[in-house]
Parts: C-alpha cells; structure tokens; sequence
C-alpha cells in the first residue's frame, strides 16, 4: 500500500497516525460532515500471507458488539478489490502514557477517576463474554475531555455464553501486562487476566513508573511470579490495598474487577453509566437487555426495491480504487445476473428499508476472506442474508408452513406462521421480516412470537434452516447453514 492510498468516498486524508505488520491508520475527515475520524487500512493478500485474518475478524465481531463511552466506537467497515477499511471513532488525545507524568504518576483522584473508566468498560467487556487480554496504556487512548477509550482489540477472546466458564489457553498480550499464569501456559480466567492487566496500569498511572524490572525476560518473569514490586511511598493506604488485590500472583487470591467496584477507594465520585445514546441517537442499555427492532413496525418509510443495475458483475470488479461498497454489499455474497432475470420475471413488492442497519452483522468480502457466518441467531431471533429474488423468498417461506401444517399470512415483506394446534405453551406464532440491505441484498429476520421457545427452536432447526437451503448465498446444496460462531 502506497502512503497515500485512495480512501473509501467522501473521506479526505489528514495525515498517517501509525502503522503495523498489515494496517496503516490514518486520521481522516468526512467532506460533508466536517467530522474526523481514523481508518484501518488492510491489505487483503497481506492479511492472508501473514496468517490474521482470524484476528481481524476477531477484532471487528468484538468491536461491533461493544457500544459504551469509555470504548472506542466502531463506525463502519467498507472494502474494495484488494483492501478493507475499518472506520472507527477518532481519539484527539492519543494513547494514555503520554499523560502520565514520568517517575511521579498522576494525582491520586486523577488516577482513580481514570482507573474507574477503564474497569467500568472492562467489566461491561466481561459481561459481553469478551476479555481483552492486552490491557496496556499504548491501548488506551484519551478524548479531548481527558476521558479513557479502550482501544486494540486485536488479542481479545470470546467466550460462548454455553462456555462461559471455560478457561483462556492462548499465550498473548505484552509480556509486562501479562499475569503468571499466563506464562505458566496453563488454562485461565480472562476476567482474572484482565484485572491483573489493570493492576499493572493502576501502578503505572500513580507511580509514573512500572512496577517489575524488566532488564530482561527472565528477571521480569521470576519477578512477576514472586510478586516482586514495592509501592512508592506516595500511594494511599487504599490505594496500596488495591494494588496488591490486583497484583496477586495467584490467581485464586486475586479481586475480581467487580469486587473492585464494591470497595471504598474505587466508589469515591465513581457515577456507573447506566444508558448512553448510540451514533444512530438511540438509547441502549449497557446491560445488553434491549434489543431493539431492526426496523420500527410502525413506520412509514418503504421503498420500491432497485432493480436495476449497471451490469451483471461485482462493483469491484471495476478497479482498485473504484468501485468502494460498505461491507453489507461484499462480492462474495452477491450474484447480480440472476438478479436481473428475476427482476424481469416478476415484480418486487415493496421492501421495508433498515431502519439502522449495523453492517458487522454480515460483513464479508470475498471467498477466501470470509468475515461472518451465514446465519446469526440471537436468542428467540433468527436473521440471514440473501441475494435472491424477495418473492422467491416469501414462496419459499410459505411452502415451508404448508408442509407443517402451518397458517401462513402475508402482507407486503412479512410472513407471519401460525400452528394449527395448541403446543406445550399455546400455538406457536412466528413473525418474518424482509428488509433491503443494498439493492443486491436483502436480510430476513425471523422471531417468536409466542410459544414454546423449545418448539420454536425445532422448527427452526429442522423445518426452516433446511427449507431455506439455497437461498443463502454461498450456501452449499448439501449443507446445512452453519450458526453464527465468530471467536
């Protein structure tokens, strides 16, 4: 990548703020909006040559569940031909070590009120089944009102909500930052990880200072295992305690970042942030509780969907530079020519736009770069995404009613089944809606309305999915899809 590379339309590039193994991040600035933001630039080839394409994929289904102030904010993802760009929040201030004063540390209230950000977006981290696993002040920047931003999520593990429980085996993160057991190369907890992590940065955001000698790797590592450090003298009887909570070599002894919530050093001025508005002005709950609607089902804003395109091939496939799609509209997952000879055949109904649309959700971008699975399924919520015709979709869902003996109504984009007989908790209802994407594609969004949510699952598992084979892009004929598992 040359150190101009053209980036995604509408953005203007302000200057180079870094650079890795296989990205570059600029600082750039919308031209309408005036607003600056950084880019992720990633070479496609480079990302598969150097193996990390999980990362990156990692990274991004991390970054796109994560929504709290004191977390850098994922704005969108867009590709062309050979490159992916990731758009995120832009952070004025820069990484956290350039504000701490060298061998003197900050105030002690400074410190505690930063030290309270960082665990208050590591505990919502946590609740998500996300651990970080490389907290270090190069990876946490501050805002021009001096407020933290968790940033890199690059070494970040997932935990599935069925292995929650399970134990981290990866060695990574910054030798320095890293826990002993972690060295050790035994199983760990990633929440014990992290709040080691947060030992390290509360010793260093006081003392100005780091905590073990680090002359080589050996003396650092005998010195984390043993638990080696003094506190200067100017640390808080408090903030000692805290210290040496978070900075028990055992793991089994060590406070749980939680447990640092609940003590009286940490609660001074501490407000937790309940709610917060999104960039798409919404209100969320930090808890993950509310899962709002993809589309308001009172509104009004409808759109005929596009049936015409110029040519048969991927926008791409026109150039490098040109040719810029977000990631809902990857190659991978669209096949225009059949499009056509379906738009020719029949006409479309009208198709309801997406309200706010989060592009993670099915990003993808070519075969050998596949950043997402086929279907999501989110509690009682089922959504996929296809490039086939929309009344071949409907047909098909209500084909698939017929052969359960299902009622099936349908008005514009929603089909909604209904059983004919009572199950375990009254009949089964489920509502399906189709929404537009791009004019290529089209997501289908399926939820229970009442009933048994075992006998939901059954239909879904075997009656739905594999009626719906086929019309999944990039599905095989002989496969079922495969559930969303993205680490």
């Amino acid at each position: 990548m040359g150190d101009r590379p053209k980036l995604p339309a509408r953005y203007e590039q302000v200057k180079l703020l870094g650079e890795g193994n296989f990205a570059k991040v600029y600082l750039a600035r919308h031209m309408d909006t005036k607003e600056e933001v950084a880019i992720k630039v990633m070479d496609k080839e480079k990302l598969i040559k150097l193996g990390a394409v999980q990362q990156i994929k990692r990274e991004i289904a991390v970054m796109r569940r994560l929504r709290h102030p004191n977390i850098v904010q994922l704005h969108k993802v867009m590709a062309c031909k050979s490159r992916i760009f990731v758009v995120m929040e832009y952070v004025r201030g820069g990484p956290l070590y350039r504000h701490i004063p060298a061998n003197s540390g900050l105030k002690e209230d400074e410190t505690r009120r930063i030290f309270q950000q960082l665990v208050s977006a590591l505990t919502f981290c946590h609740a998500q089944g996300v651990y970080h696993r490389d907290i270090k002040p190069d990876n946490l920047l501050v805002d021009e009102h001096g407020n933290l931003k968790v940033a890199d999520f690059g070494l970040s593990a997932h935990a599935d909500t069925a292995r929650r429980e399970a134990l981290l085996h990866t060695v990574c993160g910054t030798p320095l930052y890293v826990p002993p057991e972690v060295f050790a190369r035994r199983g760990y907890d990633g929440a014990k990880a992290d709040a080691w992590s947060c030992g390290i940065v509360l010793f260093v955001l006081a003392a100005g200072r780091k905590p073990f000698r680090d002359d080589d790797f050996i003396t650092l590592y005998r010195t984390i295992c043993r638990g080696d450090y003094r506190c200067p003298r100017t640390f808080s009887p408090e903030l000692v305690r805290i210290v040496r909570r978070l900075l028990q070599p055992n793991p089994a002894h060590r406070i749980t970042l939680l447990q640092i919530k609940e003590t009286d050093w940490f609660k001074k001025g501490f407000k937790e942030v309940s709610f917060y508005i999104d960039n798409k002005d919404c209100l969320r709950s930090l808890d993950g509780s509310e899962e709002p609607d993809l589309c308001d089902s009172d509104s009004e804003d409808e759109t005929a969907m596009s049936s015409s395109s110029s040519g048969s091939s991927s926008p791409v496939a026109h150039g490098d530079g040109g040719g810029m799609h977000t990631s809902v509209s990857a190659p991978s997952l669209v096949n225009l020519e059949k499009m056509h000879i379906a738009a020719a055949r029949a006409p479309e109904p009208r198709i309801r736009r997406i309200k706010s649309m989060n592009a993670f959700d099915i990003i993808a971008s070519s075969p050998s770069f596949d950043l997402s699975g086929l279907f999501e399924e989110r509690g009682e919520q089922l959504r996929f995404v296809s490039s086939a015709p929309v009344n071949t979709i409907i047909s098909k869902l209500e084909e698939i009613a017929g052969q359960v003996s299902f009622t099936a109504r349908t008005k514009d984009c929603q089909v909604s089944f209904e059983a004919t007989r009572n199950g375990h908790k009254g009949a089964l209802a489920i509502s399906t809606k189709i929404f537009q994407l791009t004019p290529e594609l089209v997501m289908v969004q399926v939820c229970k309305k009442a009933g048994d949510t075992a006998e939901y699952r059954q239909f879904c598992g075997s009656e739905l999915k594999p009626g719906l084979r086929g019309l999944v892009d990039g599905l095989p004929e002989d496969g079922l899809p495969p559930t969303l598992n993205v680490a």
